[in-house]
């Protein structure tokens, strides 16, 4: 499967077309308003999320609530276009309206794709990077993953995410009975925590920053329960899936590290208390006596839970701006100042929720039959059977 996106962030709308979905499987606009619904919320976010209310237009490729196998075009609009519609139209500016249009952006920003984005494609006027390197393009990127959900949900592969750390405020519980447990206590919560306690001090931590125009970044974790043994590849460096969900991690907007199971942690301790023993039982067929390698082997899944976190940066846009330099005058300034989040670590909790889903959801669909759902269904039945007899 693969997807393309497009749109600015304060264009008039977002717009993704998914190509590989096999045919016949339920997809309906309440799947995914639900997990645009679930990425504006998080505490810390700023005026942008009071403005746009997200939900999701299918124009093509979905009749009568089944995907038709033809690719699947999901568009979002901007309610905010109305107030950009000069400073954003396609249309050429006329004399009078040049006057009307804000000056362009000479200072780039320090942590934004500003002045590196001018320097690739010759911008004068950075606001025509920072439209699109806008983390607001994660919208559509959680559409195509709330589509890549319904398929793993449909298949018996459940996804959850949870923050575990914000601004130095680590979350100090990590155990859940189940992952539906894991999604009733972190969706009530307005930091996406675990624990109660520790996510008071978070949302104290955004506070502060806030108050200091300053902003902080933090950890998430995703699990993912179900996924059958086998999927993904040893024999090519790019078929192997521990990467592709690693790169998808990096790819959203600030995040700059990614981590398997124990993770780093496997630097400082001995190969016998970092590998999975494997044993084997008549129900279950062959699994791990531990989970420290979080569910993948050598580019696989092993069938055990899939454990991935990813470390958020804080966010470069601060009310207390940092230097720069104005790239007309070659002059010192500080930098310019775009509304933003002072804490965006929730929200990407639910956009690592559905990137993680997409790449697991093209890795089944590139290895079974995937043409039809149901015979991909069989599919991926018939391999759990499969390693449970080997």
């Amino acid at each position: 499967m693969r997807y393309l996106t497009s749109g600015e962030s304060h264009g008039p709308q977002l717009t993704t077309i998914i190509e590989g979905l096999p045919a016949g499987m339920p997809l309906i606009d309440s799947d995914i308003n639900e997990e645009l619904a679930r990425r504006q919320k998080g505490y810390g976010r700023g005026r942008r999320m009071q403005i746009e209310k997200d939900t999701v237009q299918i124009t093509a490729g979905i009749r009568h609530g089944y995907t038709l196998g033809s690719p699947v075009a999901l568009v979002v609009e901007n309610n905010d276009w109305k107030h950009w519609t000069k400073i954003m139209g396609q249309d050429p500016l006329s004399p009078e309206d040049e006057g009307e249009v804000k000056r362009k952006i000479s200072r780039p920003r320090p942590g934004h794709a500003d002045l590196n984005g001018a320097l690739k494609y010759g911008h004068r006027d950075m606001r025509n990077v920072l439209e699109r390197s806008s983390a607001r393009e994660t919208t559509v990127r959680v559409a195509a993953g709330a589509a890549a959900k319904k398929l793993l949900s449909e298949l018996g592969i459940e996804v959850a995410a949870h923050v575990i750390e914000i601004g130095g405020v680590v979350s100090g519980k990590r155990d859940y009975s189940s992952l539906k447990e894991l999604k009733e206590v972190t969706e009530e919560s307005p930091v996406r925590c675990l624990d109660q306690d520790a996510g008071q001090k978070m949302m104290d931590a955004i506070d502060s920053a806030k108050e200091n125009g300053d902003s902080i970044g933090g950890v998430v974790e995703v699990i993912v329960e179900g996924m059958p043994p086998g999927v993904g590849s040893y024999v090519h460096y790019d078929r192997k899936l521990d990467s592709k969900l690693a790169g998808a991690m990096v790819s959203i907007n600030a995040f700059k590290g990614v981590e398997f199971g124990i993770g780093f942690e496997a630097a400082r301790k001995p190969g016998s208390e970092v590998h999975d023993e494997i044993t084997w039982d008549p129900d279950k067929g062959y699994y791990r006596k531990t989970n420290r390698l979080g569910g993948l082997e050598g580019g696989m899944t092993t069938g055990m839970p899939i454990v991935v976190r990813g470390v958020m940066k804080p966010i470069p846009t601060l009310y207390k701006p940092l230097q720069s330099v104005d790239i007309e005058t070659k002059e010192p300034f500080s930098a310019s100042i775009e509304r933003s989040d002072s804490c965006a670590v929730p929200a990407a909790a639910v956009v690592a929720e559905n990137v993680i889903a997409w790449e697991l959801a093209s890795a089944i669909v590139d290895q079974f039959y995937s043409d039809r759902f149901e015979a991909l269904k069989a599919s991926v039945e018939q391999q759990r059977k499969f390693a449970r007899e080997f």
